[in-house]
């Protein structure tokens, strides 16, 4: 499996939040590999060598583009941070640190 085709599976997964048998049968691999690459890519994203260098939170005097402010649903995720290519992925997260993670 090619890194742009791992790329792939992990972005259609946290996208649509599909099972690995779905996401599977859309590259057709079985779910076994889905996840095996999907972790892969999972804990490159989240190491600190990628993480430290590419991922920035806003602060909370980051001001918010006017683009995002007129768009239609932004009212739905007034309070949310940070997005990946504008997808929003579902993720729970420990209760100290709800109050910087919200939505």
């Amino acid at each position: 499996v090619t890194v742009a085709e791992q790329l792939g599976i992990f972005l259609y997964t946290c996208g649509t939040g599909l099972s690995t048998w779905h996401v599977g049968e859309r590259f057709q691999h079985s779910p076994d590999t889905i996840t095996r690459y999907f972790k892969i890519m999972l804990h490159f994203f989240s190491s600190p060598p990628f993480y430290t260098t590419h991922v920035q939170l806003p602060s909370s005097e980051t001001p918010t583009s006017q683009k995002i402010l007129s768009d239609l649903c932004f009212c739905y995720f007034h309070d949310c941070v940070g997005a990946v290519d504008g997808t929003h992925i579902q993720a729970f997260v420990p209760l100290e640190e709800h109050v910087h993670m919200h939505n």
